[in-house]
């Protein structure tokens, strides 16, 4: 039984401008991007804008200390980028810190053996190498326009005046309160007492500000001494530094040797059209693997139907026992092939160059670390890793992280997008949905924003929108076990998507219509 109201709906309305726009999981975040744009700042520039600032506004999902990966469009190119800027385990972390418990399966977003303490979940054990900073400085250095001061400043001043604490931020903070309590400096930033989530009071206007003090100089340091001061400067020895009291591996050494990485997009025809996603090891191979399946197991009709669905959902089925199986980071280019703290964005400019970027610190507020001398959130990368030896994706040092990240740019007819999402394993057939949606039906953006989706992330059951027709949840039943649900504010069942869409010098953007902060904001309303 569900206790929530059957005559209620929510949607979105998508507005069109021939100035750019920004999808983002916060507004304010989507806002400080269309800033940027207004000021002439090419998509890159929003893009880097919107990655500080999302970091103090959704400071759980994601920010300097984590990672990710990003696919461009480059309009006078006529070519697709990626960079992959992913997490990277310490050179000294030893597999032995991390026995099996034995205790069964982790009880956090992987299958994986449970480990002693959760030592790879929570704690300074479970941070990796962060890349956003570099994977930021890499695409400014490569496409950007406008200073990198500019485009870092305006983050530092959002945490200054400090994180507004609404109704959705203390639920999120709510929801791992035990856990932030163990680490003295989470506590302080996210509890009162060391105990009680923060809030404003259900029937107040919301008028409480985390004290992001600390991270507001750390801001205002990677602004005025560049990004490689993270890596290599002050801020590196002062991370380091914190990690290591409390117990983690991570050292100046790693943090001095990270380098993001740009290459071309992987690229698979579809449907007529093109499909560009993130190369490494993100989820951008199994998105082409899907599609491939896909093409050739039916022929689209008029409508998203039971035979559509059910040939996504076994698509999705044979991607994620190949992923689990196989991939990780084996030294060669691809791997061997290739709800969470994450955050996903889509920007397009007035000149039609696109970026889809998302960046995570992993599981919600990453590994429930606060590094004291910087302010960050730090991640809990090492999650990543089956902590069983002997497969592709066993945990070991010096080993980049098994992303779940599946930013991807698409185009056909005459119309080209950018798409991505957050929620962990649910990632890919969120953007798996959508891109059949704009690709095997023609929807309006706003048409696949709001399509009922389905989720089959492994494990033999799918996940199926409520509102899904009764012939749809009886072919998706030959498949697996089906459980229907809503679309709700939180928990989310399903990903949640950002994306924008280009056709006839005309740009739209949309996000996840039960997100309480997720927003497409144009240019004009940045300025």
């Amino acid at each position: 039984m569900s206790n929530l109201s059957r005559t209620q709906s929510v949607r979105k309305h998508v507005i069109e401008t021939r100035g750019g726009v920004v999808a983002s999981q916060h507004r304010v975040a989507a806002e400080t991007g269309a800033a940027v744009l207004a000021a002439g700042g090419d998509a890159v520039d929003a893009a880097v804008a919107v990655s500080f600032a999302v970091g103090v506004l959704e400071p759980w999902m994601s920010g300097p200390a984590g990672g990710g990966a990003m696919v461009l469009w480059r309009e006078d190119e006529q070519k697709a980028h990626s960079i992959n800027f992913g997490m990277r385990s310490p050179a000294a972390l030893d597999p032995a810190d991390y026995p099996l418990s034995g205790a069964g399966k982790s009880n956090d977003l992987f299958p994986w053996p449970s480990v002693v303490e959760d030592r790879n979940v929570q704690g300074a054990t479970a941070i990796a190498v962060p890349g956003t900073v570099a994977g930021m400085e890499l695409a400014h250095a490569t496409w950007g326009r406008m200073g990198w001061k500019d485009l870092v400043m305006p983050a530092a001043d959002l945490a200054a005046e400090g994180m507004l604490v609404d109704w959705y931020a203390s639920l999120i903070i709510s929801s791992v309160a035990r856990e932030l309590a163990r680490d003295p400096d989470a506590a302080a930033m996210f509890l009162d007492d060391g105990v009680w989530p923060k809030s404003s009071g259900w029937t107040a206007v919301p008028n409480l500000r985390l004290d992001q003090t600390r991270l507001a100089g750390t801001l205002r340091r990677i602004a005025e001494a560049g990004a490689r001061d993270f890596y290599e400067g002050d801020i590196a020895a002062a991370m380091a530094a914190d990690v290591q009291a409390k117990g983690g591996s991570l050292s100046q050494a790693d943090l001095a040797a990270y380098r993001a990485v740009l290459a071309p997009a992987l690229e698979t025809s579809y449907r007529g059209g093109t499909i560009h996603a993130a190369r490494g090891l993100t989820a951008g191979a199994n998105l082409v693997e899907c599609l491939a399946m896909m093409e050739a197991a039916f022929t689209p009709s008029s409508a998203p139907d039971g035979t559509s669905y059910s040939e996504m959902a076994r698509a999705l089925s044979a991607a994620y026992e190949r992923r689990l199986r196989e991939m990780g980071d084996t030294g060669e280019a691809e791997g061997s092939g290739t709800p969470s703290c994450t955050t996903h964005f889509s920007v397009v400019d007035r000149h039609g160059n696109m970026c889809a970027v998302t960046q995570t610190l992993l599981a919600v507020f990453g590994s429930r670390v606060v590094s004291p001398s910087t302010g960050l959130l730090m991640n809990n990368g090492i999650m990543w890793f089956d902590p069983e030896p002997g497969k592709p994706n066993s945990l070991a040092p010096n080993k980049a992280c098994l992303m779940n990240v599946c930013p991807a740019i698409g185009e056909k007819a005459g119309r080209r997008f950018a798409i991505g999402a957050s929620g962990g394993r649910k990632i890919l057939p969120a953007v798996l949905n959508l891109t059949s949606f704009l690709m095997d039906f023609d929807m309006s953006l706003e048409e696949a924003f709001h399509q009922p989706r389905i989720d089959n992330s492994g494990g033999g059951a799918i996940l199926a929108d409520e509102t899904l027709p009764q012939s749809v949840v009886s072919a998706l039943s030959a498949v697996h076990p089906v459980t229907a649900t809503r679309r709700t504010v939180f928990p989310y069942a399903f990903a949640c998507p950002a994306g924008v869409l280009r056709q006839d010098g005309i740009n739209m953007g949309c996000t996840e219509i039960m997100s309480p902060w997720g927003d497409a904001v144009p240019e004009t309303e940045g300025a």
